[in-house]
């Protein structure tokens, strides 16, 4: 039986019908195709097209998941940057799935973790022996658009996923440096509170970078002329971090800088993480920046900010960090909740 999946965004929508594996426990894609949001004016008149045209010679999906960049709530969600509203109930009976469930995006990706396999994601601290405390915990972070954190327990086949809004606690400066970004960023949202996701996302390294490049040393750098040109377009947050990282893999010292501030900021707060759900199951790092920075969640300096935690650093040192660099996740994962939901049908 065939199972449909959806990682339902503000900017795109990713959807695939699956199956079931005969050799594997994971979901097998058959097809799956990228719609860009903005470009439809309702997310019926997509699945329309997916289901109606582009999948007509593919068998019908029994189930489906729908993963939303949004909160839910009674299987009902509202994309906000779209303003599209998705009923559960209503897309269930429209497109006579069987079981059909809608869930939040980031909690979604609990749901894949199980079902992972070696190439989709990489270790980057091994973890070390801890006896005596529950490793069915998990926890996922990540940083893209926004920050989002999720937890789960996971034993076996029962899955609990317990949902977060971690990424809007307040950001806390380790530094004079960073207490200045803190305090420039303030004026410069005319915001009096600065959450993680502030710093720890996208648009954070873009914010970084504005006011590193506020300082009287960087007046003349050249990436200053590129901001200014980019300040008349809407892509500047899109398209900054790229620029930003591509510049510093280069070895420019200001751009290395930057990047530095984010990475250290990033660790440390996986390190509260880690702290906070004590996930002796794993920590995993998600979201659209873990793919391309691999190398750097490897270095020392990420590292140490990770684990300098004062007298917990060895209960850091404990949890298995991995990161997920299957940049598909969303979909993998929704389409193994919906394969969940085949029992249902």
């Amino acid at each position: 039986m065939n199972f449909l999946a959806c990682d339902l965004g503000g900017t795109k929508v990713l959807l695939g019908i699956f199956s079931q594996d005969i050799n594997s426990h994971s979901p097998n894609l058959i097809f799956k195709k990228k719609y860009i949001s903005s470009e439809w004016d309702s997310f019926d008149l997509i699945l329309e097209d997916f289901l109606g045209k582009q999948c007509k010679k593919i068998a019908y999906p029994f189930s489906a998941c729908f993963a939303v960049a949004g909160p839910v709530k009674n299987n009902n969600a509202k994309i906000i940057n779209l303003s599209w509203e998705i009923s559960g109930d209503k897309f269930k009976n429209k497109f006579k799935f069987k079981s059909f469930e809608i869930i939040n995006d980031f909690a979604a990706l609990i749901y894949g973790i199980p079902f992972l396999q070696k190439d989709q994601y990489s270790t980057i601290q091994n973890g070390q022996q801890a006896n005596g405390f529950n490793k069915d915990l998990h926890a996922i972070v990540g940083a893209g658009t926004g920050l989002g954190i999720a937890r789960g327990l996971i034993s076996g086949d029962n899955i609990q996923v317990l949902a977060s809004e971690g990424g809007h606690i307040e950001y806390s400066p380790k530094s004079k440096l960073e207490w200045d970004l803190k305090n420039w960023l303030k004026k410069s949202l005319k915001i009096n509170r600065i959450s993680c996701e502030r710093i720890v996302s996208g648009a954070g390294l873009s914010r970084i970078a504005e006011w590193r490049l506020s300082k009287p040393d960087a007046k003349n750098h050249p990436f200053q002329k590129y901001i200014k040109k980019l300040k008349f377009t809407n892509d500047l947050e899109k398209i900054l971090p790229e620029k930003i990282c591509k510049l510093s893999n280069e070895g420019d010292i200001l751009m290395n800088e930057i990047v530095n501030i984010w990475l250290g900021a990033y660790g440390s707060l996986l390190g509260d993480v880690a702290l906070h759900e004590l996930c002796l199951g794993g920590l995993w790092i998600s979201g659209g920046t873990a793919p391309k920075h691999f190398k750097n969640f490897k270095s020392d300096l990420f590292l140490k900010q990770f684990s300098d935690k004062g007298r917990l650093k060895d209960m850091v040192k404990s949890i298995p960090v991995k990161v997920i660099l299957d940049e598909d996740f969303g979909l993998f994962s929704a389409a193994c909740r919906a394969k969940m939901l085949l029992r249902r049908a």
